[in-house]
């Protein structure tokens, strides 16, 4: 059975050598077992359910081996056992076969279900497929195996052991088959060193025939109202009886809302006083249920190792082990985050800085948003500066107010006008009210994966007020953990030309108001898609200069870079120009961010969300993976992102600090697991990422701050601009009559 797939598994296998260099031992390790607050004062345990089931089907080879490979050296493998049609126990994550294989392809004809319908010669040719539908399913035509539970101990030999759920032994039974026979037979051949049933029974029917001392019994927990079958009793009253849960098992495996309940909208409640209780009554407590791509508490910012911390770091108590579907999370939360100090060394790079403060947890921008990214430790602190009617700069995401509060739903809904350069449709702009009307509004919270039903912190969704300039730069200079502040400016040229502001002489202004145009202890840095406005900061301060480019780029060429050079220090670039994707696969690496080291710019990236939809699937759902892909595999100064905490918490990380970096805590190796797809499952080629040239770069000046050309109200054209708000021209353009002009523009327009 197994030789037949000998070839997939070396050419998979020699690809998880190049993904992770495997990295058994983790040296320098500052953690000592005292600060676990584990029964026995030792780490808690990572099982892989069914390997690494988040990524690759699971129970497959390749989840197993790739769970080796990227795991702490003592991770568990799970294995759901189901027994075949001769009894013969297999590792496959459902009684239904059709659930999680390809058998209705390999027995179209047929009418079986169970894997007690097929002997085990039945399902060589049949393959494990990824059982979660809202999981990918390309790596379904790779042909893995089912496994049996001997495959898996002898040939994947886990160095930590084997770890056996048995949830079906009734149903087994009913069908003359004896799980209880099988177990014993198992346990003749492999070591077993955890096996976990929910059948009261079932565990006492085997606790004789297993020494305690190589093979811990388990009682697993399902849902609090569902009936244990051999005592009619519900979980929940079990739970109470913990006592009585000794007299045949060492532990108990339990959802994770039994030790953290969640509220029906989604928020944590108290944790409650399980794992000290079964602790008192000498069990190890197992929890289950983690997953990287579900929707975790809000509370945890779809940050899914802040939520393995929660289990073993939060000063009361560490769960024993955790069941995971991604079990390079936790052996990094293990590892590298628990027990932090507060006075740890901290990695100087990356800079991190928010964008749009903390506006994963806050609608942007406001004062909300911007306390807790400085609650969160954030070194550079951004405002994208917009302007009022009456002139005032202040802090927000976006010219068109509708995308970023309630004005539409308001009194000022008159005030829409059609600017095509912005929005193809009617909106509400910020020049087209005052500051004291702006006031009124209340924030609407940003939801860039809402398609998917993934929501930031809805219970502060409308909370929040915005903030003037003036008050985000004396915010930001009255906290001496922020290094720096990061002012972006967009539309200059339109605004001045068509509205009569000058946003560049209002940041000025502030910028000599509060006494940061020429100082040194706040890095003040000014960041534009248009050369021309840090041309004229460069002219008139000391300011930093940031250049965004908005394209998703595979290469520059050193004429682009020179020019570049000429008007700033730095360089904002997309993440995709780093580590191109194809259907968020990362198919390569560029040398964009070495090209731009070579003259002397720094690099900053973004924009690194949590939603794990955000991310390329080579970073598991998690994004201190992605961060330190950037961060340790490129080489980034600065990583640009709404969820500061996380990648603030990144830099304070052990792991970065030991002389051999675990697995866990090794750049991805980009490309290597898109090879890895089936060729049947490949997507289509894409067109390469265009490569930036001069024109890209070159603007014409600003022109001045004219009396206003639209008062708002009525709906409005204008002649629009390019996206980055300053329209390119050439020589030959002045020779165009204005008609022919307005055709060009038209002409753009459509295509």
């Amino acid at each position: 059975m197994w030789s037949s797939c000998v070839h997939v598994v070396v050419v998979l296998a020699s690809l998880l050598v190049l993904l992770h260099s495997v990295a058994l031992v983790s040296a320098d390790k500052d953690s000592t077992t005292s600060q676990w607050q584990t029964l026995k004062g030792k780490p808690p345990l990572v099982i892989a359910r069914g390997g690494f089931s988040g990524l690759f089907p699971g129970s497959s080879s390749v989840a197993y081996d790739f769970t080796l490979s990227t795991s702490v050296p003592d991770v568990l493998l799970w294995c759901d056992v189901q027994l075949t049609k001769e009894g013969a126990g297999i590792c496959f994550p459902d009684l239904l076969l059709s659930n999680s294989s390809d058998v209705d392809i390999i027995y179209p004809k047929t009418v079986k279900t169970y894997t007690i319908d097929y002997t085990l010669k039945d399902l060589a040719n049949v393959s494990v497929t990824q059982g979660i539908y809202s999981r990918i399913d390309r790596f379904d035509g790779n042909g893995y195996q089912i496994l049996t539970v001997e495959d898996v101990a002898k040939i994947l030999k886990p160095p930590a052991g084997l770890w056996l759920n048995i949830e079906n032994n009734i149903f087994f039974s009913q069908h003359n088959l004896s799980m209880r026979n099988f177990v014993h037979s198992v346990m003749r051949k492999v070591v077993v060193n955890y096996i976990s049933s929910p059948e009261v029974a079932f565990l006492n029917s085997i606790k004789g025939a297993v020494s305690p001392r190589t093979t811990k019994l388990v009682f697993r927990f399902l849902g609090l109202t569902e009936i244990e079958p051999s005592t009619n009793q519900t979980y929940g009253s079990l739970l109470k009886n913990l006592t009585f849960i000794k007299t045949f098992a060492s532990g108990i495996l339990v959802p994770k809302t039994y030790i953290w309940p969640v509220t029906t909208d989604n928020y944590l409640e108290p944790h409650t006083s399980l794992v000290l209780d079964a602790h008192k009554a000498k069990l190890t407590v197992f929890a289950s249920g983690f997953m990287n791509d579900a929707t975790l508490p809000y509370n945890y910012s779809y940050d899914p190792l802040a939520e393995y911390l929660s289990f073993i770091d939060n000063g009361n108590f560490t769960v024993d082990g955790v069941l995971s579907d991604f079990p390079i999370t936790p052996s990094a939360a293990i590892d590298c985050f628990a027990h932090l100090r507060q006075n740890a060394s901290v990695q100087d790079k990356p800079l991190v800085i928010s964008k749009n403060g903390a506006s994963g947890d806050y609608p942007d921008c406001t004062d909300l948003a911007y306390m807790k990214a400085l609650e969160d430790g954030v070194d550079v602190l951004d405002c994208p500066v917009q302007m009022s009617k009456d002139g005032i700069p202040f802090c927000s995401s976006s010219i068109s107010l509708n995308d970023i509060t309630t004005v539409a739903q308001s009194s000022f809904q008159n005030f829409t006008m059609v600017v095509p350069e912005f929005q193809a449709e009617g909106r509400i702009y910020t020049f087209s009210l005052t500051w004291d009307q702006i006031k009124t509004l209340q924030p609407s919270i940003s939801n860039p994966q809402e398609y998917y039903k993934l929501y930031r912190n809805p219970r502060f969704r409308r909370a929040g007020t915005y903030v003037k300039l003036s008050d985000f730069l004396n915010m930001a200079k009255n906290r001496s953990s922020v290094s720096g502040v990061l002012i972006s400016i967009e539309y200059a040229a339109y605004l001045a030309e068509k509205q009569g502001l000058s946003v560049t002489d209002a940041v000025i202004t502030e910028l000599n108001k509060a006494g940061l145009d020429n100082q040194t202890g706040l890095d003040i840095m000014i960041q534009s898609t248009n050369s021309s406005v840090l041309m004229k900061f460069k002219e008139k301060s000391k300011c930093k200069l940031v250049y965004k480019i908005e394209e998703v780029i595979r290469d520059a060429l050193h004429t682009t870079l020179q020019d570049i050079k000429k008007f700033a220090d730095a360089v904002v670039i997309n993440k995709a120009s780093v580590f191109p994707e194809n259907v968020e696969y990362v198919i390569g690496a560029t040398d964009v961010v070495t090209k731009l080291h070579a003259f002397d710019l720094h690099v900053y990236v973004e924009l690194f969300s949590n939603e794990y939809l955000s991310q390329a699937w080579d970073f598991f759902s998690d994004p201190t993976v992605e961060i330190n892909s950037f961060v340790s595999g490129v080489n980034v100064d600065g990583i640009i992102t709404d969820f500061p905490k996380t990648a603030v918490r990144y830099k304070r990380n052990k792991c970065l600090f030991y002389r051999e970096r675990p697995s866990y805590m090794k750049p991805i190796q980009p490309g290597v697991l898109f090879t890895a797809i089936s060729p049947a499952q490949l997507p289509p080629v894409e067109a390469p990422n265009p490569v930036l040239t001069e024109s890209d770069v070159t603007e014409p000046p600003l022109p001045s701050a004219l009396a206003p050309q639209i008062t708002g109200g009525p709906t409005v054209a204008p002649t629009p601009p390019p996206p980055n708000g300053q329209p390119k021209i050439n020589a030959a353009c002045f020779f165009l009559s204005n008609l022919a002009l307005l055709a060009i523009v038209a002409t753009l327009l459509q295509l």
